[in-house]
């Protein structure tokens, strides 16, 4: 694989700069459809004189009413989001499969952007809502994967700037994300839902366009090439597997309570928060999908500083572990959650000043930033050529049984008072961040043993010596 060697945005290869902004179109249309998601169903698709409009969706209803029992409209739709956000994760297992060896992972990236694009149109049809919800998970799942590992791609095996893209590239997640809910859920709130969805679709288009754009700084691939399988190949995959499996609950765990964002919290910030604000002396209400974006926010105005102190702290010898800063992610998120119960309690039924929804977003953000982009750099780091993608895929995986979780729990919330709800979601970070400490010896050991076998990829990083 040749590498890009010209340098010229932020001292990065140009392919960098393509990547990050195909990623944040990418984003910017699945961030836009998910913040409306959830409202659009409850207070749109799923009311009684609507709820026969879509194809399919009466059967879906019985048969998940076959396994929970009878489903209102908001049980309903917390399940599809659930269903929904958990296939955009399991997908890439598929997806990774496909890059790896058959389509290469650029062919594999355009045909999951087109048929998300496809997906987001179809939004727009009552009728056709479920088979546009499923072009779009099958699209991500060709699409996420694959351009996660061409970041790494982009480096020679033993340079040291890989884990400074990702967090570039993490940027560009992030933009994406905190544009999303201003534009297509403004458009969707006020205009109407439709208008909201095709602006994703619109966003995708974009992002297409630009990744085929840059296709030519992009390292090149031809398929079917792929290292011979020797025996030191497969024993660095099965190690390389087993730290995944080692993380995979906790991430599960983490993604339960984070995805609530799009989820429980949307419905929370609707229907128990006070959204007025002053502006210059007026009283304006804050539109509801808004809240989607203070997290992306939050990762622009958190991320400089975080980063300087992790640098001010390993100059000291102090630096957090990978293990730990993803324990910390962990324990954050129940912070975030204890912040809301806080807040449920204080309101007593009444509606919430949504600077409590502000505090819960600042706090969760610091607990995505130790664990989301932490992850995505350990699973470049260990995974063997040839099979990176399948790797990152099978990450992705345990964001699937996050979201899925995310979704059968949500249905609690028509049933539980919110503070029990809350601190229901909190429990599942105290667990995840028990789970993460419980594995650091099992996690040490196993990644000493694979140390010998990345030797000739690169050095092993600071924070990676010891977990």
């Amino acid at each position: 694989m040749q590498l890009q060697r010209s340098e010229d945005f932020l001292g990065h290869p140009r392919g960098l700069a393509f990547l990050f902004a195909s990623e944040m179109w990418e984003r910017f249309s699945y961030y836009g459809m998910r913040a409306l998601l959830v409202l659009y169903m409850v207070e749109y698709l799923l009311t009684p004189a609507r709820m026969d409009s879509a194809l399919g969706l009466d059967a879906l209803r019985r048969g998940l009413e076959a396994l929970s029992g009878p489903l209102g409209p908001q049980p309903f739709a917390s399940q599809i989001y659930g269903l929904y956000t958990g296939l955009v994760y399991l997908a890439p297992v598929l997806g990774g499969w496909v890059a790896d060896r058959w389509l290469g992972r650029a062919r594999t990236i355009v045909i999951g952007a087109t048929l998300m694009a496809a997906g987001h149109f179809l939004m727009a049809f009552d009728r056709l809502f479920l088979i546009a919800l499923l072009l779009i998970a099958s699209g991500c799942g060709f699409f996420k994967p694959n351009i996660s590992v061409q970041v790494g791609e982009l480096y020679a095996p033993t340079d040291a700037r890989r884990d400074r893209a990702y967090s570039i590239f993490y940027v560009g997640i992030n933009i994406g994300a905190f544009l999303a809910p201003l534009v297509c859920g403004t458009i969707g709130e006020t205009v109407g839902w439709h208008y909201g969805f095709a602006c994703a679709g619109v966003g995708m288009v974009i992002g297409l366009a630009t990744y085929v754009t840059g296709l030519p700084s992009l390292p090149a691939e031809p398929r079917g090439e792929r290292p011979p399988r020797t025996a030191q190949t497969r024993a660095q995959f099965r190690r390389s597997f087993a730290i995944l499996m080692l993380l995979f609950l906790p991430s599960a765990l983490f993604w339960a309570a984070f995805e609530q964002q799009g989820n429980t919290i949307a419905l929370w910030a609707a229907q128990s928060t006070d959204r007025s604000v002053d502006v210059f002396g007026r009283r304006a209400e804050l539109p509801v999908t808004w809240f989607q974006a203070f997290n992306p926010l939050m990762i622009f105005l958190f991320t400089p500083p975080l980063v300087s102190l992790w640098t001010w702290l390993a100059r000291h010898g102090r630096e957090p572990s990978t293990i730990r800063k993803m324990s910390l992610g962990c324990l954050g998120v129940a912070l975030s959650y204890g912040v809301m119960a806080f807040a449920a309690w204080t309101s007593d039924g009444a509606q919430a000043s949504w600077l409590w929804l502000l505090a819960y977003f600042a706090v969760i953000t610091v607990a995505e930033l130790h664990f989301s982009p932490i992850a995505l750099s350990l699973v470049s780091h260990v995974a063997p050529p040839g099979s990176r993608s399948a790797l990152m895929g099978v990450w992705f995986t345990s964001m699937f049984l996050g979201n899925f979780l995310a979704g059968w729990l949500g249905g609690f919330w028509s049933r539980l008072a919110s503070v029990y709800f809350f601190l229901l979601m909190g429990a599942l970070g105290v667990v995840g961040a028990l789970i993460v400490e419980a594995a650091r010896r099992p996690l040490s050991d196993l990644l000493t043993r694979h140390a010998p076998l990345l030797s000739n990829l690169t050095p092993p990083r600071a924070d990676m010596r010891e977990f």
